[in-house]
Parts: structure tokens; sequence; C-alpha cells
């Protein structure tokens, strides 16, 4: 098939371009650059540290107030079983139009909160409202990442590094349409509305696009195309790289320059968005391979094999609850496809749940204290807002490094994924520290460490769910992953970090009135000095140590499974399926050479 022009004004050329251009769109890497632009607006709830204090001071919340607010942000955000159990029985669209609905409801509803045009909620009805809109995140996630890890298998921890990647850059990507938008000295609530709309709209928009596309039997085995997919994903990673830079940059210089003018921001947003788009560029040229060759037969996916086995096997729709629930404590091997009670109930879900819970949970409680934390010790406010940017582009670098690094490490060396998890929560307990022990300009230091390790352990969480519990019933094991976060955000995010921190407040409030005693009702509760995050720290640093033991434990258990050959059955089932499609191609030419009465005696040569 040739994709070229006849002559200047041809109406061969027009039509060649058109179907080319159908071509990218209906391809698996336009899939991806879709997917791409979904994460990117899906992160709004890592900036909860910018807006927060519009909702503290608009709302007259306390800090316990505030951070039970933030445990239901968490809780929305990480909870998604819901769009898990979707996506198993619907296309992805369903997932990602209700996605879009919620988010919009959520935030809208928070914003008119917020600017004083609806009568103040109650809490309860602020927590739901914080909780729907952050759900729509789960939502996108299950919707769009899910669907390219599948549509990517064999890759699947870079998959999930870049995508979680941009989910980390979002937060600074919001800061600066935002400010570009409202301008920099808004008090945050126009960021919420912002929120509300750019999500939803993305998401409605590429519906379309993001679906599971069969795999053909040269995609998944020639080892020419294997090397270009995985050169396309590192020239992803390089305009990410560039991308992040950029943000970084831009965030020291709005932070150097004092009245940064908002026509500047005009400038600087437009090379954002070049920058965000110039992906495209990538999309094209791996289409543009794939277009110039003959399409190979499609194969049988791994899930229509398993599909095909519970069609052919015995045994009626009665005999499989009873079957399912016999075999809950007899689970397959490892890497094999797990059930979701299988998989749930196991040792290495349970291990790995806890280490989740020690690991993502002191990280999380950090990058939504970011903004009190540094007023605490004294920071400005334009300070305040750079940590939290800062949180955000280092929380893409973790989730990059962690996807590729820990992909080259199990390659070269089989080393387990779980240990690289070990090692981050190593270097997160470190960036506690900091915190707790209030180290000069200490916080430039912990917000760099702790964005770094947040973000690492997402593409590690999810990649060791999918290797160890099989694809099968990924959407719904995934998300029941994530639920470790919320988990671990109640207990050291409102139990201790919120409780110790009013107890403080209040012990300084005593102290200003001269002994007397605080009203526990008291809603201007601000703390001041290190004294505020001491305590609540030191024990957020030793449960990470905790949970650095625990991982350690869950690397021991799987280092067997590591050595063996992960993605082999990929590659089994992709030859597979060419051989059948070169059997298949085979009959036909019999059948064509027959009909057309050749008079041969009808071999064929494969």
């Amino acid at each position: 098939m040739a994709f070229g022009v006849s002559g200047p004004g041809s109406g061969d050329g027009v039509a060649a371009a058109a179907r080319f251009g159908a071509h990218v769109v209906r391809g698996r890497w336009f899939m991806f650059f879709a997917s791409i632009l979904i994460m990117a607006a899906a992160g709004g709830t890592y900036i909860f540290g910018i807006y927060s204090k519009a909702i503290k001071t608009s709302l007259g919340y306390d800090q316990q107030t505030l951070n039970t607010l933030s445990f239901f942000k968490d809780v929305g955000a990480n909870v998604g079983v819901l769009p898990g159990l979707i996506n198993e029985v619907t296309p992805p669209s369903v997932v990602l139009a209700a996605g879009a609905a919620m988010n919009l409801a959520g935030y809208l509803m928070i914003y008119l909160a917020v600017s004083g045009r609806t009568p103040r909620p109650p809490v309860w009805l602020m927590c739901l409202y914080i909780a729907v809109g952050a759900n729509s995140q789960s939502f996108a996630n299950t919707g769009a990442l899910v669907t390219a890890v599948k549509n990517f298998p064999e890759d699947r921890g870079v998959v999930l590094g870049l995508l979680k990647g941009f989910v980390g850059l979002s937060g600074a990507i919001f800061t600066q349409l935002y400010r570009a938008i409202y301008g920099a000295d808004d008090d945050g609530a126009s960021l919420v509305l912002l929120m509300a709309w750019l999500p939803a709209a993305i998401s409605l928009l590429f519906i379309p696009t993001i679906r599971i596309m069969p795999r053909d039997a040269a995609a998944a085995g020639a080892d020419a195309r294997r090397r270009r997919e995985r050169k396309a994903f590192f020239y992803f990673l390089y305009a990410s790289i560039v991308l992040a830079v950029y943000l970084l940059v831009m965030n020291v210089v709005e932070l150097e320059v004092v009245g940064f003018p908002k026509p500047a921001y005009y400038v600087t947003t437009t090379v954002l968005l070049l920058l965000i788009f110039f992906p495209l560029v990538i999309v094209v040229k791996q289409e543009l391979n794939t277009y110039l060759q003959p399409p190979p037969p499609p194969t049988t996916t791994s899930s229509t094999v398993d599909e095909k086995k519970e069609h052919d096997g015995g045994g009626g729709e009665d005999d499989k609850p009873v079957a399912c629930m016999q075999d809950v404590f007899r689970p397959p091997a490892r890497g094999e496809d797990y059930t979701i009670l299988q998989a749930l109930f196991s040792v290495d879900m349970a291990v790995l749940f806890v280490a989740t819970i020690c690991g993502i949970g002191g990280t999380l409680t950090a990058i939504d204290n970011m903004g009190q934390i540094g007023q605490s010790l004294g920071y400005p406010q334009r300070s305040i807002s750079t940590f939290v940017s800062l949180v955000s582009i280092w929380n893409y670098a973790g989730r990059v490094a962690a996807g590729f690094g820990s992909e080259y490490v199990l390659a070269a060396y089989k080393l387990p994924r779980p240990l690289a998890l070990t090692a981050v929560l190593l270097l997160a307990t470190a960036g506690h520290l900091l915190i707790a022990l209030g180290v000069g300009n200490g916080l430039y230091a912990a917000s760099v460490i702790l964005g770094f390790c947040f973000g690492a352990q997402w593409p590690l969480l999810f990649a060791i769910i999918s290797e160890v519990f099989g694809l099968k019933y990924y959407s719904t094991l995934y998300n029941f992953g994530a639920v470790a976060s919320p988990v671990g955000s109640y207990i050291l995010n409102v139990r201790v970090t919120g409780h110790l921190y009013d107890r403080e407040a209040e012990r300084q409030l005593a102290a200003a009135a001269g002994g007397a005693a605080a009203r526990r009702g008291s809603r201007d509760l601000t703390c001041a000095g290190v004294r505020c995050f001491r305590v609540s720290f030191l024990i957020i640093a030793a449960v990470t140590l905790l949970g650095a033991a625990v991982s350690l434990l869950l690397a021991w258990r799987t280092r067997k499974f590591y050595r063996g050959d992960l993605y082999g059955k990929f590659r089994e089932v992709a030859m597979a399926g060419g051989e059948e499609g070169g059997a298949r191609q085979v009959k036909v030419d019999d059948e064509a050479s027959g009909s057309s009465g050749g008079g041969g005696n009808g071999t064929t040569k494969v």
C-alpha cells in the first residue's frame, strides 16, 4: 500500500492523506497519545495544597476538618473498584463518560461553595462533593490506563511509568494554565473551576479513541517491530522529560521574578501546549510504519483464549460459582490469571497492600499538608505554591524512573520488582525525617524526595499486580490495589497528623491567652513552628520504614517468579495466532487456485 501524491492538486493524494489520517486516529499509538492527554488532566487531586487554603478560609475549617476533607478526596481518587467492575462488562467509553460527568459535578459544586455562590454546605456534603469529583480520576485511570496496558502487554512497566508520569505532571500543568487564565494572585477558587471542566472535556473528546485493539502476530512477534516500538516509547520518554524540565524552569523563573506579567503567561502557556502535543509527531511516524505494510492476520489474544475456554468447557452456570468458591484458596501459579477472589485472599496481595498503606499513605499525607507545613515553618505563599508544583514535577520523575528503571533492572538482572519498592520506601523515610526535624530550607529537598517517592510507588504497585495476578481481571485488581492509599491516608493524615496539629495549635493558643484553655470548637486554629508536624512525621517515618521491611518480604517471596520469562506467554499466543493466520491464508489460496481451474495439483509452498 503506497502513501503518496500523484501530482499537484491530485484528488488521489487528498484521498490517500485522508485514508492515512483515518488510519492514525484508529491506531494503537494515537490511542496511547489520547491516554497521555487524559492522564495529564487527571491529577487535580495532587494540587489540593494550592486550593486547600481557599477552602479553609472561605468555609472556616480547622486543620482536622480540612484533613478529613482531604481524606475523602483520597478515598474518591483511589477507591476505584466500581469503575473496575464496570470496565469488566462494558467498553472503556462507558467508564470515561461516567468519569467526566462525576468530575464536572463534584468540582463544580465545590467551586460554587467556595466562591460563595451557594449557601455554605455542611462538612459531610463537602466531603461528598470532593469524593465524587476525585473519584472521576479512578474512572479515567481505569478507562485509559488499563486499556493501554492491555494494548501493550509486553511493555506494561514502560506504559505504566509514562502514563502515571503524566498524571504526576498534571499538577504543574494545571498550575501554569490556571495562572495564565486567572492570574497568579487568584486565591485558588478559580483553580477548582478549571479542574471541573477541563478533564471532563478531554475525556469526552477522546471517548471514541480509547478501546482495546486486537494485536497482530507481526506486532507482537517480529523482533524488528518490537525494537521500533521500544524506541518509540523512549521518544515519548524524551518528550516528557523536555516537558518536565520546562515546567521546572518556569516554576523557578516565576518564583524569582516578582510581578511576573500576565502576557508572559500567555507565551509560556503556548509553549507548554506545543510541548504537550509534540508526541503527535511520534504517533504519526509509528503509524506510518504500520500503514506502509500489508496487514497481518489478527491473532487470538489471551483474553479471547480464556473466553473460548469458558465457552468450550463443560459444566453449567450453576457449577461455576461452586468451582469459583472452591478455588479461592487454591490459586494458580504466579503470573497466571487469578480470579478476583483468589487475588484478594492471597498472601502476596495482603503483603503488597500493607506495604502500600505504609508507603503511599505517608507520602500522600506529606503532599496534602505541604501548604500547611510551609505556612507553619514561615515560608512565603509563593514558595508554598512552588513546593506543590515541584512535588508534581518530581512526582512525574518518580513514576517515569520507576517504570523504565524497574523494567530495565528486571530484564537485565532478573531482580524482583518489589525490591525497587523497598528502595523507594527507604528514600521516602529520609524525606519524612527532613520535615520532622525542621532542617533549614529542608522543605525544598523534602518536596523533591517525597514527590519522587510518591510517584515511584504507583507504577511499581500496578506492574506488580499485573505480573503476579495476570491481566484477565486487571481492571478490578488495579483499582483494589489503589484502595490502600486512602486507608493509609486516613490513619496517618486524619487520625495522626490532623489531630496532633490541632493539639499543638490549641496549646499555642492557650499560651498566647495567658494559660486559658483554648476552645475545642475554635475555627481559627493555626499552628506555627517545627513542633506542629514533628511528632506526626516521626511516626510516619517509622511506619514507612515498616513498609520497606514488608516490601522486602514480598521481594523474597517472588524472587523465583521474577527469574523466569514473565512475558513469554504473550509471545506464544502471538506465534500461535500467526500460525493459525498462515494456515487460513493457505486454505484460501488453495481454494482460489482450485476454482480458477489452473490445472495444478493444488499444492502450495509455505
